[in-house]
């Protein structure tokens, strides 16, 4: 048993411990939890390591360290102890992510090593709601995405993505993860768009990871030309309507300060601010 504070990579039979300190903040955690029941901790599987913190032999906080490095509960000597391994490991992430307070402890240790960064977004309000808008009807024309229409909602979701991340998911590998990525969530019937006339996508939205306590919106888009019509509430209100029937009680998102429009729509559609991320991209 260990003893005293340490850190280390966990294994497969690490699973439960892992699991109760990812439920311990349902919400915050969603993401690496819905990764994490699927996949286990094989880094294989899981797409990364996961990184434990022991204190008196107890595994008290987590890192995944994957596509993302992102703490998890973390207490301020287990980021220590994280950026440590990260920085001895060498940046392989094109990120940080994750709580606001304990990836900026983070950021703080890695900048000398790994900066600068290509952007830093200090504060992303962490928004939740598990109920549906007493005042938006949801849009009768947001639906679920088909397996046969990937080809109609690709160009979107890269539009989408370049806005947001200031890069293009189609660099690097011709996009073949990305296109898996958004393959994944149209098989899973977590994928919703409306369409015009012609076909072509305006709104847009993906429930990006799910677990029986908790989900979370991403991806959320309205085509530039169709900007200001007021599709982006009730696009919302439809999307939130499937989440909370089909995946899941409680339903959230994080957003960037600055979006003053996209905040102000999550707003009307009753979500509230519980606290904030913040992200690091490189």
């Amino acid at each position: 048993m260990l003893t005293q504070t340490s850190s280390r990579v966990l294994e497969p039979s690490d699973l439960d411990a892992a699991l109760a300190v990812l439920c311990r903040e349902p919400v915050a955690n969603a993401f690496v939890t819905a990764r994490v029941q699927v996949a286990g901790l094989d880094p294989w599987r899981l797409g990364g390591e996961m990184w434990g913190w022991y204190e008196d032999g107890m595994l008290t906080s987590l890192c995944y360290a994957g596509a993302n490095l992102v703490p998890i509960c973390a207490t301020e000597r287990a980021v220590r102890a994280f950026a440590d391994r990260a920085r001895r490991a060498g940046r392989r992430c094109s990120s940080i992510v994750g709580p606001a307070e304990a990836t900026a402890a983070l950021w703080r240790l890695l900048e000398p090593h790994w900066g600068p960064a290509r952007e830093v977004r200090a504060h992303q309000p962490l928004m939740v709601t598990d109920r549906m808008p007493a005042d938006i009807a949801p849009d009768p024309y947001v639906r679920r995405v088909r397996k046969d229409e990937l080809e109609t909602i690709m160009p979107a979701c890269v539009a989408m993505f370049t806005e947001e991340v200031g890069v293009s998911p189609l660099t690097g590998d011709g996009g073949l993860l990305y296109q898996a990525r958004v393959a994944e969530l149209v098989g899973a019937g977590r994928s919703f768009a409306r369409m015009d006339a012609d076909g072509r996508v305006v709104f847009k939205a993906e429930i990006g990871a799910a677990t029986n306590q908790a989900c979370q919106i991403q991806g959320v888009w309205v085509a530039p030309e169709y900007r200001g019509r007021g599709l982006a509430a009730p696009g919302m209100a439809a999307v939130l309507r499937y989440a909370l029937a089909d995946v899941a009680p409680v339903v959230s998102l994080y957003v960037n300060d600055f979006n003053t429009a996209a905040r102000r729509t999550y707003l009307k559609v009753g979500f509230r601010e519980v606290g904030a991320f913040m992200s690091v991209l490189f």
